[in-house]
């Protein structure tokens, strides 16, 4: 089945394809020789991108690799080398994650019986849910490049999927004063959690594309009790298939690409897959 999606116009979107699979160990990302947006501008600060949004990483390794790569640009930074921020795209095999302050009470379950793996973090916010279906974007970035304003960096991420559904899927998602993350109508569609160390950014946003939304039952989302979780495929009452299964990877490839292109002009950021990485992921988690 084809869809008319307003597509950003760029051999990025064109070239991505969709063969997820689930990786049990690190491994190096997959060679992904796209072109960059035609927005690209040679001043820009260039950003490495792993591409893995069509492919199921346990979150326990992609939390090893943020904060290894934390740790390296550190390093770099003192040496007056950081020449480049990075961004990881991903989905995660279900999981619950909490951050520094989240309250169990926000729980349904009793964590010694819990349905999924559940990890305590250092992003802020309450406990929410990663599964098949929803991507995940991790920036790691060098805030003194951009702003060191952690409620202008929030609220740029919210900006990304917001300007992302409405250029691609003729969404109008909205903030909600005093929360973070993003809504249509009255369901929230992408949670945003992030950590800082030296104006170092890590952890980022989730954004629920054909994610099957009944582990959200189990947890009061966010800690927000008084409105629903969404996602994409349901608001565009796309045809209803099993997370994961080939028939959503066409609005995955289509969100994600939007995504990127997004985020690309709000951070002013180049974006420069990686066709032979200099150091494989694997080694980012030793």
């Amino acid at each position: 089945m084809a869809y008319a999606w307003n597509l950003p116009h760029h051999p990025l979107t064109s070239s991505l394809t969709s063969n997820r699979t689930f990786h049990g160990s690190p491994r190096t990302p997959k060679a992904t020789a796209l072109p960059l947006p035609p927005s690209t501008k040679p001043n820009r600060r260039r950003c490495e991108l792993f591409d893995l949004h069509d492919e199921l990483v346990p979150y326990e390794i992609a939390w090893s690799w943020q904060k290894s790569m934390v740790s390296k640009r550190h390093a770099l930074m003192e040496r007056g080398e950081d020449l480049s921020d990075a961004l990881i795209s991903l989905q995660h095999p279900p999981v619950y994650t909490l951050g520094t302050g989240s309250r169990e009470e926000f729980l349904k379950f009793e964590l010694n019986s819990a349905p999924f793996a559940v990890f305590r973090t250092e992003r802020g916010g309450e406990v929410t849910f990663h599964g098949p279906g929803q991507i995940v974007l991790y920036p790691i970035l060098n805030l003194r490049f951009q702003r060191m304003d952690l409620h202008w960096y929030l609220r740029s991420l919210e900006e990304v999927v917001i300007r992302a559904l409405s250029s691609t899927f003729s969404l109008k998602a909205r903030r909600l004063p005093g929360l973070t993350g993003v809504w249509v109508g009255e369901e929230k569609i992408a949670a945003v959690g992030i950590r800082v160390s030296k104006w170092l950014s890590f952890h980022g946003l989730a954004l629920n594309v054909a994610t099957d939304l009944a582990p959200f039952d189990d947890i009061v989302p966010c800690g927000i009790d008084d409105r629903g979780v969404g996602s994409l495929r349901r608001l565009l009452a796309a045809p209803l298939v099993s997370a994961g299964e080939p028939g959503d990877a066409e609005l995955i490839d289509a969100a994600h690409a939007s995504l990127l292109s997004e985020f690309c002009e709000i951070f002013q950021l180049s974006l420069s897959p990686i066709p032979e990485p200099r150091f494989s992921l694997g080694e980012l988690s030793r």
